[in-house]
């Protein structure tokens, strides 16, 4: 039986690099797969999932307002679909995630979905949260804080480096505007204020 994994981590873990990885694995068996991102986040280009290190690959993109469950019978109808790979799935809404589930469940088709787990008040994305209460696998992709140990904070910063507390939750950005951090080092760098 297939499925919905949830491998999450904090900025620049690595996350996308794992997926196209993965994605590229099952393909080069000759197993086709289906690639979504977040229309939100164009970093890589539109339509396209993106890693630090260099690698890409076209993607389809989803807004909140798709249905994930309805575009994968659609993707069916095409052809045998061997896993489905979701990148950014901190935007994916509660509903999409429950999409997701029956894909899993009555499609008999994997779910791997890649993310980020808190933002930068240390408050769980909607689509995280989600994912982490329905996903059947959670998969912690480590990253390092500045001083070793394993990050799984990250804050926000202004372009002179000033530590943001409020804000949108979703600013799209990468090492220019964010950093990942242990959590003691996280509520220094916030002055361990309360975030509510």
């Amino acid at each position: 039986m297939a499925k919905l994994y949830f491998h999450y981590s904090t900025m620049n873990a690595g996350k996308s690099t794992l997926l196209l990885q993965a994605s590229y694995n099952y393909r080069e068996r000759g197993m086709t797969t289906r690639l979504l991102t977040a229309r939100v986040d164009a970093r890589a280009g539109a339509g396209r999932i993106g890693s630090r290190i260099g690698t890409a690959c076209p993607a389809e993109t989803y807004t909140p307002e798709d249905d994930l469950q309805a575009r994968a019978r659609d993707w069916c109808a095409e052809g045998p679909v061997a896993c489905i790979f979701v990148d950014e799935a901190q935007f994916l809404t509660d509903a999409q995630v429950w999409q997701l589930a029956r894909i899993a469940d009555d499609m008999n088709i994997p779910v791997m979905c890649y993310g980020l787990r808190v933002d930068f008040r240390g408050k769980l994305f909607p689509g995280s949260a989600a994912l982490l209460a329905l996903a059947d696998d959670l998969r912690e992709v480590r990253t390092i804080c500045h001083c070793g140990r394993k990050a799984t904070m990250v804050v926000r910063q202004d372009a002179q480096g000033h530590v943001l507390t409020e804000g949108q939750q979703v600013q799209i950005g990468g090492n220019e505007s964010y950093v990942s951090l242990c959590r003691r080092h996280w509520r220094e760098a916030v002055e361990d204020r309360r975030l509510d």
